[in-house]
C-alpha cells in the first residue's frame, strides 16, 4: 500500500488516498453488530462485499454512474472515483422491516409515509418507498421524512436521488427474485464528482447494507433468516450482552456458519463461484 495515504477508516473498511482524484476502498473481514466492532473476524467477509458490489456496479451503470474504476488482484480492494459524499443515507424498503417496523407500529408511518392499517412484520409493501436517513458519526441512523432531507441536500437533488434509488432497487430486485432471494429493503449512499453529477458510491447491495431474505423461507409475520449477520447478532443476543465495546469473541462455529451465508449470498446472487472470484476478481465485471 506503499503508493497509496491512509485516510480514514470505518467499521469494516480502510479508506486510502492515491492521488486527488482516486481513492482505494480495502473491505476488511471485521464484522460489527449493534454498531460494536467484535474482535473475531469472519474470513473473506470483506472480498465477499467488494465482489457484489462490483457485480452490481457493471450492471447498473446505466441507471447511474458509479465510483468504481477497477478491482485490485486481492479481491478486496476497490480503485473508486473521488467523491463529495451526501448527508443523507438513501434507503429503500420493499418490505416492513428492522427500524420501518418499528417506526410503523409507532405512528403507522415510516419516514412520512402513510402505509395502510393492519400490515405485519416483513409484510411486502404497496410499492417500495424511499426512506432517508442521517448520517450518525456513532450509533444509529436516524430515519427523516422528506422535508428534513429536503433540508440537507436540496429539492431538486432529494427528488433526483429518491427516483434513482427506487430504479436501482426495482432492477436489483427483480434481478435476485429470479435467483429466489428477495431484497427486502437496501441502503445506499451517493455522492457528486466534480461535475455536480450524481454517482453511486460506497458499497452496492451486499449483505452488509441490504436485507436479502431466502424467498422459499419468506412467511409474513416475522422476521424471515437473513444472508447477513444473523448468527452473529442472534449468538451475542443468548449471551445476554449489553450491546457496548468491548463485543464479545465468536466461537468457530458462528464465524463458519456466517462465512457460509456471506458466500451463499455471494454465488446465489452473481451466478459466479466464489473461488472463480477470488482467481480472479474481474470476472464479476463481465
Amino acid at each position: 500500500m506503499s503508493e497509496a495515504t491512509h485516510v480514514g477508516s470505518g467499521k469494516v473498511r480502510e479508506l486510502y488516498a492515491i492521488d486527488e482524484e482516486r481513492l482505494l476502498l480495502v473491505a476488511s473481514d471485521r464484522i460489527s453488530t449493534f454498531d460494536v466492532i467484535l474482535p473475531t473476524e469472519i474470513p473473506d467477509k470483506g472480498r465477499v462485499l467488494t465482489g457484489v458490489s462490483g457485480f452490481w456496479f457493471a450492471r447498473t451503470s446505466d441507471l447511474v454512474p458509479n465510483h468504481l474504476l477497477a478491482l485490485r488482484g486481492d479481491g478486496r480492494s476497490t480503485e473508486c472515483r473521488k467523491l463529495k459524499m451526501l448527508p443523507i443515507e438513501c434507503v429503500v424498503r420493499g418490505y416492513l422491516a428492522g427500524s420501518g417496523w418499528k417506526d410503523y407500529l409507532a405512528t403507522g408511518e415510516v419516514c412520512g409515509h402513510k402505509l395502510p392499517e393492519g400490515l405485519t412484520e416483513s409484510q411486502q409493501l404497496p410499492r417500495p418507498i424511499f426512506t432517508p436517513a442521517t448520517k450518525a458519526e456513532t450509533g444509529h441512523d436516524e430515519n427523516i421524512d422528506r422535508t428534513a432531507a429536503i433540508e440537507l441536500v436540496g429539492e431538486q437533488r432529494f427528488d433526483e436521488v429518491e427516483a434513482v434509488a427506487l430504479a436501482l432497487y426495482s432492477f436489483v430486485s427483480d434481478y435476485a427474485r429470479e435467483r429466489g432471494i428477495i431484497l427486502a429493503d437496501t441502503k445506499l449512499e451517493f455522492g457528486l464528482d466534480d461535475r455536480g453529477q450524481l454517482v453511486l458510491g460506497d458499497e452496492a447491495f451486499t449483505p452488509d447494507s441490504s436485507r436479502f431474505w431466502p424467498a422459499d423461507e419468506y412467511r409474513p409475520g416475522g422476521t424471515p433468516p437473513s444472508y447477513d449477520k444473523q448468527f452473529v447478532r442472534d449468538y451475542c443476543e443468548s449471551l445476554g450482552w449489553d450491546k457496548t465495546a468491548p463485543g464479545p469473541e465468536l466461537p468457530d462455529a458462528v464465524v463458519t456458519g456466517t462465512r457460509a451465508r456471506y458466500v451463499e449470498a455471494f454465488e446465489r446472487l452473481t451466478g459466479i463461484g466464489f473461488d472463480d472470484y477470488l482467481a480472479d476478481p474481474s470476472v464479476v465485471l463481465r
